[in-house]
């Protein structure tokens, strides 16, 4: 074998390589968990009950495709909970939430839960 093709041989090992990595690093809907938050996700809203008080609306914190997992905090015995990151959004924009802090309740004074404060995960897109 002389070089050229050693050569031709190895890149088209690693381009292989690249591609099965590439692909396997993909969560999105055609994975076991991915199916899963899909379906999910369609029970669900994004958001909680809260509405973030600077904003007058939810407001989805933005975290990398591959985060599966949440955890809120709270006050109290158990001081947190763990929950899947149902919600991946779309490339486009949906619109507004509704008319801002209409069914949303405010921050409270004291809040007992992160999730009181309004700011919710939402996974990117691929």
């Amino acid at each position: 074998m002389n070089r050229r093709t050693w050569w031709t041989r190895a890149l088209l090992a690693v381009a292989a390589l690249a591609t099965l990595d590439a692909t396997s690093a993909q969560a999105g809907e055609n994975t076991l968990h991915g199916a899963r938050y899909f379906r999910r996700s369609q029970a669900y809203t994004w958001h909680g009950d809260h509405y973030h008080t600077s904003y007058g609306a939810p407001v989805a914190l933005v975290v990398p495709p591959t985060a599966e997992m949440q955890t809120n905090y709270h006050w109290g015995v158990a001081g947190y909970r763990t929950s899947p990151i149902y919600h991946q959004y779309r490339r486009g924009y949906p619109g507004m939430v509704g008319v801002p802090g209409a069914y949303f309740r405010p921050t409270p004074q004291w809040p007992s839960d992160t999730d009181q404060f309004g700011v919710y995960y939402i996974r990117a897109p691929w």
